[in-house]
């Protein structure tokens, strides 16, 4: 009775440490890879959380009008082994992002790439897009 006990156990915390894996949407769930994309603006804000960092920041639109875009990139941890730190863009850097547009949602894509205008610096943005599991 006691081994029932200690298996359930483990087969339970196994398939509780197994759901957020699950609930992670794949690149192709939410972006189209043949919408690719290139934007410069100013960063507005940047979040720096699991499981998706984001970045936002105003671009011009055809009208002239400034608009907010908000693009997912990787986890922090991903963006740090592709070397990013905390303070790699503060509000009101300039940026030119390269992604991919959303699915379904306007003005919301994922990042590929983040260049740093004023000093040419590239950064990966550890985007699902690279992901063989996403495909």
């Amino acid at each position: 009775m006691k081994f029932r006990s200690i298996l359930l156990g483990v087969a339970l915390a196994i398939a509780c440490a197994a759901l957020p894996a699950l609930a992670h949407h794949a690149f192709n769930a939410e972006f189209d890879r043949q919408k690719p994309i290139t934007l410069t603006g100013k960063v507005t804000r940047v979040e720096w959380a699991n499981p998706h960092a984001r970045i936002y920041f105003d671009v011009k639109n055809e009208a002239g009008e400034m608009v907010n875009w908000d693009f997912e990139m990787g986890s922090p941890n991903g963006l740090m082994r592709n070397g990013w730190r905390r303070d790699s863009l503060k509000t009101g850097d300039e940026i030119t992002v390269t992604g991919w547009l959303a699915k379904h949602a306007p003005r919301v894509g994922n990042a590929g790439t983040v260049t740093m205008v004023a000093t040419g610096k590239r950064l990966f943005a550890a985007s699902s897009e690279g992901d063989a599991n996403a495909r």
